[in-house]
């Protein structure tokens, strides 16, 4: 029985945050280190942090990421530590994990797999290691070991799969198990989306049974650049079982997750695999050490799951733990000394502010009011402050704008959920500001503008004329103004630019109003475990979505305008995510939404693809939004699409010449 405490250590780092990223480095080693472990698993490119961007290819990058290196050696006196960060070798950029043992630096491992869809453009700044090549690299005045190699550190043998490594078919851990590894080691900055966790553990589980060895996998925390969040999950597993669970979304710079393995145990698993051939004679690419393993006992240990994990709807629950936090760390991050929200008593708004309320009352409930407020000690208001309640007061201004068009529910709706959640409301009458704007241009042109020749200029005005006081709000108590948009709207344009654009974060961007409404009702009826309902969002969700920029005697609703916000999601993913055709996009409403006229479908359809292609010129000057699934339209990260195109003509002729057949 050879008895080890492994751990995988997640860290809530920010680019080029030389300081802040080796503090919490060492705070993480020096947890590790109170919890018995000595093996500890660092993040992907923990030292620079991950989203360096084009900044990877500064000299100065590279430079500063070795300094700090080399500065964290003694840290790791006694234990073996694995630290990600950008290499040069050969005037080629790798992204890399150094292996330290007892302060020593043994060597470099390199990403053999890049990350280069979705989010993720490692292509453009990192080479990808070739597999079974070997090099060195001259590191204050020393060659050390570079590439595909294991380390055998006192008699136990460790590899790397760095993130994305895991994710291939051909991922490095076949071969590390034919080299006999006991331990691969996972350093990963592996962004949230929704339901992902069970696709991360089968390949930690997996890997760990099927290899014959133990697996510790770590991951990064929060929002670190600002749009990718990380939920900070922690995993060791070993041949097939799960040991331990770090705890998702914390508000901490660093936690530790540990466990005892056996060695033996794995070894043996190694031997009864028909699959492994042991490595004879003397092998290339293992890298040697020595290193006195403590002398450990067995413990039993729960793998340990928060209970939220296992709710009847994780979905809702993930929404309400990522976004707050991602939040947290974008106010933080950027030194802004509060949220201001546009509060209209709609859904959208609401959800935002509902979602900041979160962040205070999950942060708090998590670090203690005044950790929490000292994570936050650029907002000197907070000092102050003793609940949560208070605090969000201080860090929530919300803004009620009304018009003549604006109706009194909407109104109270807006002040009955900033009371709920503790937000300084306030009340502006945008209806002389308004007036004032259509009188210049009406006499300028030399003609009354009417609701039957102008309908659409005398609705965006209202939304424009919205904007420059909650700017100057935002701007005179130095907070960040959030945008209220969501996935849906970006889609078709139902947008003002301008207007309920505004702002320099758009937090719910990436998610579509259909889903965002089901969500409001069960965070009025039931809300996220620990925490509760808020039951004050049920004078929301009896209303039907309005823009409430026609006068009110129109009776103005979103999907009047639109169409039913359940097809319009469905439309969008069809064409967007699935990148079906009209006519294909079509034939499948068809299937699933058969209580619809076919002509009416079909115009539905129509209008949903002729703005699409009219309103990419908006997608691109949408603010920053968070990236929470694979159905983002964020032209920036995600979803491509030309600002000027054919708009479909082609294809919407053959949707108009099948509909005519039906």
């Amino acid at each position: 029985m050879k008895l080890i405490r492994v751990a995988a250590a997640v860290l809530n780092q920010t680019p080029l945050d030389w300081r802040g990223n080796q503090a919490n480095v060492l705070a993480a080693i020096g947890e590790a280190r109170r919890q018995g472990a000595s093996v500890l698993c660092l993040p992907e490119l923990c030292v620079t942090g991950y989203g360096c961007e084009d900044t990877f290819q500064s000299p100065n990058t590279l430079r500063h990421a070795l300094r700090v290196l080399e500065e964290l050696l003694p840290a790791t006196r006694g234990m073996v530590v694995s630290l990600g960060l950008p290499l040069m070798v050969s005037h080629g950029i790798f992204n890399a994990a150094a292996l330290v043992a007892d302060g020593r630096l043994l060597g470099f491992v390199a990403k053999q797999h890049l990350a280069g869809d979705g989010i993720h453009y490692e292509p453009r700044w990192f080479k990808p290691w070739p597999a079974g090549i070997r090099d060195e690299v001259e590191i204050d005045g020393r060659r050390v070991p570079v590439g595909d190699l294991c380390f055998e550190v006192g008699g136990v043998r460790f590899g790397f799969e760095i993130c994305e490594d895991a994710w291939v078919a051909s991922r490095p851990g076949i071969q590390l198990a034919q080299r006999g590894v006991d331990v691969i080691l996972n350093p990963s900055a592996s962004h949230f989306a929704f339901g992902k966790i069970e696709i991360r553990k089968r390949f930690v589980l997996e890997g760990s049974r099927a290899f014959g060895c133990s697996y510790v996998y770590a991951n990064l925390l929060g929002n670190e650049a600002g749009r990718a969040i990380y939920d900070g999950e922690a995993m060791i597993a070993s041949a097939g079982r799960l040991l331990a669970s770090g705890a998702r979304f914390s508000y901490a710079n660093a936690r530790v997750t540990s466990a005892v393995i056996d060695v033996d145990v794995t070894r043996l698993q190694q031997a009864r695999l028909a699959s492994f051939q042991p490595g004879l004679g003397d092998e290339p690419g293992v890298v040697e050490a020595d290193f006195a393993w403590p002398v450990l006992t067995p413990v039993v240990e729960s793998p340990g799951v928060a209970g939220w994990e296992s709710a009847v709807d994780l979905k809702a629950e993930e929404f309400a733990r990522a976004v707050p936090l991602a939040l947290f760390d974008y106010l933080r991050k950027s030194r802004s000394q509060g949220f201001v929200v546009s509060l209209s008593g709609g859904a959208d708004s609401s959800a935002i502010t509902c979602l900041i309320a979160l962040m205070v009352a999950q942060g708090c409930a998590e670090l203690g009011v005044e950790d929490f407020k000292s994570r936050l000690a650029c907002i000197p208001a907070l000092a102050a402050t003793r609940s949560p309640r208070e605090i969000v007061r201080v860090l929530l201004t919300t803004a009620y704008q009304g018009t003549a068009n604006s109706g009194p529910v909407t109104r109270a709706a807006a002040r009955v959920v900033a009371e709920a959640v503790g937000a300084d409301h306030l009340e502006f009458d945008i209806s002389t500001l308004h007036a004032g704007y259509v009188g210049m241009v009406s006499e300028a042109l030399g003609r009354e503008l009417t609701w039957a020749k102008d309908d659409l200029a005398l609705q965006n005005i209202q939304a424009r004329v919205r904007s420059p006081g909650v700017w100057m709000l935002a701007n005179v108590k130095g907070a960040l103004l959030l945008s209220t948009s969501n996935r849906s709207e970006a889609a078709v344009g139902y947008a003002t630019m301008d207007g309920d654009t505004s702002g320099g974060l758009a937090p719910i961007a990436g998610i579509d109003k259909a889903w965002l409404r089901q969500w409001l009702v069960w965070l009025e009826r039931e809300g996220p475990c620990g925490f509760g309902p808020i039951s004050a969002l049920s004078a929301v969700n009896a209303q039907a979505p309005t823009a409430e920029l026609r006068p009110q005697e129109r009776a103005q609703t979103d999907e009047a305008d639109l169409m039913p916000y359940p097809l319009l999601d469905a439309i969008e993913r069809a064409a967007i995510r699935d990148k079906q055709s009209p006519l294909e996009a079509f034939e499948q409403m068809r299937l699933r939404f058969p209580e619809y006229d076919v002509r009416q479908l079909g115009t539905w359809v129509e209008r949903f693809f002729r703005l699409w292609c009219r309103n990419q010129w908006k997608r691109e000057r949408y603010a920053p939004s968070f990236h929470l699934d694979d159905e983002n339209l964020d032209p920036k990260t995600w979803c491509r699409f030309p600002i000027l195109s054919g708009g479909f003509e082609v294809e919407i002729e053959e949707l108009r010449s099948r509909i005519q057949q039906l």
